[in-house]
C-alpha cells in the first residue's frame, strides 16, 4: 500500500480554527488562481501580498486544514485560504512594532 503524501504531518482539525468569523486578516503571499476558482482562468492573481480581508466562512479540506473563505472587499473576491497563507492583521502591527 503506498503512503499518502501530506504537506504537513500536523493536523490543523485537532484544535480550534486559528481565526474566527469577522477576524481581518493580511494575505502573507500572492495568490493565483489554480483552478478552482470560477470565472477567472488559472494563473489568474486574485489576492495580493498584504491585501486586507475578513474571514467570512470556515470550512475544512481533506479532514486536515482549516479553509478560511476571506472577503477581500476591495478586491471584490472571495478566496479560500490556508492559516499558513494569512496572518491576523494585528500580528502585523505587532511586528511591525517590535522591529522599530
Amino acid at each position: 500500500m503506498s503512503k499518502i503524501s501530506r504537506d504537513s504531518d500536523i493536523v490543523e482539525l485537532d484544535g480550534p480554527p486559528l481565526y474566527d468569523y469577522g477576524d481581518k486578516v493580511v494575505a502573507r503571499f500572492n495568490i493565483r488562481n489554480d483552478g478552482t476558482y470560477r470565472g477567472r482562468d488559472i494563473g489568474d492573481l486574485l489576492v495580493k501580498k498584504g491585501d486586507v480581508g475578513y474571514v467570512a466562512s470556515i470550512g475544512t479540506f481533506l479532514q486536515q486544514y482549516y479553509i478560511y473563505g476571506v472577503d477581500f472587499y476591495e478586491r471584490g473576491t472571495l478566496v479560500g485560504m490556508r492559516s499558513r497563507e494569512l496572518r491576523a492583521l494585528e500580528e502585523m502591527a505587532e511586528s511591525e512594532d517590535e522591529h522599530a
